[in-house]
């Protein structure tokens, strides 16, 4: 436990020092965030390589921690540090990926690429997906799930860094579950390489929360993330639960949560999913009124009630695993519903009220119409099938002029009969003095689905088989009931 507790501390430290430095000449070379009045909130000019300097004080601790003249002590301090050299050309693509795009800028795909390049350099360096379930992973699955998580770890902490202090913050929490969780599977080479982490965090910590004087930049949100997603396979592998990842996984939850959450909306908006938004959790409690300080101490005791859940279903009997999850998830559940997102709620009054099995009914309905309408080969078919069109939607009245020709599904008689005033209509164009009204009551149901589409599907129809210049002579008007 001493070379443990030195090697972190001594991380500590070094990041005290080597952050100030790495801002001065972050500042002198220009490698600083500006703001834009968009997304970019803060005052000034901030460094963003801050992720260099964490990843600096991590390797000199462990380097001192090799040169240091520790004796009779019972730890296996080379076999903790083969486990990190095993690492380190993994974690070095990652560095490098973050430093590029921090400076120069690199477009999504390419730093997707440079991440799977390193997930697989990760998962041969012994770092993998290879036990799920209590079960053995077959070789043909286990790349491509160590793959999903490294770089879906990795994104994660990259996408919940958009506040002061809290990537770091998250990850120094991930860290020390990662840390503890080591310490109780006897795993002392996992925890070397997870204490000095913790250490670092803490240290870059005192200069990147509100007000930030540094920023990790992706360099730095990249490389905790996919170290993180690294320790959760080495815990994954030691532990002795059958559910295996879970653990890991809900050590993570806050940021994994939050990728989810954001892909999840963005679809539901049809969005692009790697769009930046105002919308991540942080956003949603600054929204609610919270300082960003108090919006970050509050994410940090999100992560810490994260942690304890993840260690006790680490430590659990099988028996008692599936319940922690379950008011895990709960918890999750009614977190969310509090941050009050709009498009969840309608999503799911969609499922809960019926209105997806509407909406879907309407679709093929409308489907059915437009094949039937097809079918037609005159313009009197095409009236028919019109009026059964109208019959089966719920529409009041249709009124069509095409070829010379009126078509009016209400007789004279029936018309001045009827509170028509009360009615509203939609005109659909379908040439220079050719159209088509719609008229609705606006007492009967009607799906919106039906507004939008049939006028559409009519008017596509007419003008593709039966559009011609109207005759000056004076149109036949034609009814028909409905």
């Amino acid at each position: 436990m001493l070379v443990l507790f030195d090697v972190s501390c001594i991380a500590f430290f070094l990041a005290l020092v080597i952050t100030p430095w790495l801002r001065n000449t972050a500042n002198r070379f220009g490698f600083v965030d500006l703001p834009d009045a968009s997304r970019k909130l803060h005052s000034g000019a901030i460094p963003r390589i801050g992720g260099f300097g964490v990843a600096l004080a991590y390797v000199l601790a462990l380097a001192f921690i090799v040169v240091a003249p520790y004796r009779n002590l019972n730890f296996d301090i080379p076999r903790g540090i083969s486990l990190a050299l095993s690492l380190a050309p993994a974690a070095v693509i990652v560095l490098g990926v973050g430093l590029i795009d921090d400076i120069r800028g690199l477009k999504p795909w390419q730093k997707l690429a440079g991440e799977i390049v390193a997930a697989v350099f990760a998962y041969f360096g012994g770092f993998g997906v290879y036990v799920l379930r209590g079960q053995p992973v077959s070789d043909w699955l286990s790349l491509p799930l160590t793959v999903l998580w490294l770089v879906g770890c990795a994104n994660a902490l990259n996408l919940i860094d958009g506040m002061d202090g809290l990537a770091a913050g998250v990850g120094i929490f991930a860290t020390l579950t990662s840390f503890i969780a080591a310490l109780v599977h006897g795993s002392l080479e996992l925890a070397m390489v997870t204490a000095p982490l913790a250490g670092a965090l803490l240290g870059f910590l005192r200069y990147n929360f509100n007000p930030a004087s540094i920023f990790l930049g992706d360099s730095g949100s990249l490389l905790i993330g996919f170290l993180l997603g690294c320790f959760g396979t080495l815990w994954g592998q030691k532990s002795a639960t059958v559910v295996g990842m879970t653990a890991p996984l809900i050590a993570l939850a806050m940021p994994l949560m939050d990728t989810a959450l954001a892909i999840a909306r963005r679809f539901l908006r049809h969005q692009p999913i790697f769009a930046g938004d105002h919308a991540h959790i942080h956003h949603k409690l600054l929204e609610h009124g919270f300082t960003p300080r108090r919006a970050a101490l509050v994410l940090y005791g999100c992560c810490g009630l994260a942690a304890t859940f993840s260690l006790l279903q680490d430590v659990a009997h099988n028996e008692f695993s599936g319940l922690i999850i379950v008011l895990f998830c709960a918890s999750a559940w009614m977190g969310v519903q509090h941050l009050g997102y709009a498009e969840f709620g309608v999503a799911s009054r969609l499922f809960l009220r019926g209105s997806f099995r509407g909406m879907v009914n309407a679709q093929l309905r409308m489907q059915q119409f437009e094949r039937t309408l097809g079918k037609a080969k005159d313009v009197d078919g095409a009236w028919e099938a019109i009026l059964n069109g109208v019959r089966e939607f719920g529409l009041c009245r249709v009124q069509m002029r095409i070829g010379g020709r009126t078509f009016d599904s209400m007789p004279d008689a029936e018309l001045l009969s009827s509170e028509k005033n009360d009615w509203w209509q939609v005109r659909v164009p379908v040439a220079p003095g050719q159209f088509i009204y719609i008229s609705h009551d606006p007492e009967r149901d009607l799906h919106p689905m039906v507004l939008a589409s049939f006028p559409r599907i009519l008017r596509s129809f007419l003008q593709s088989r039966f559009v011609v210049d109207a005759p000056a002579e004076a149109a036949v008007v034609e009814h028909a009931a409905p």
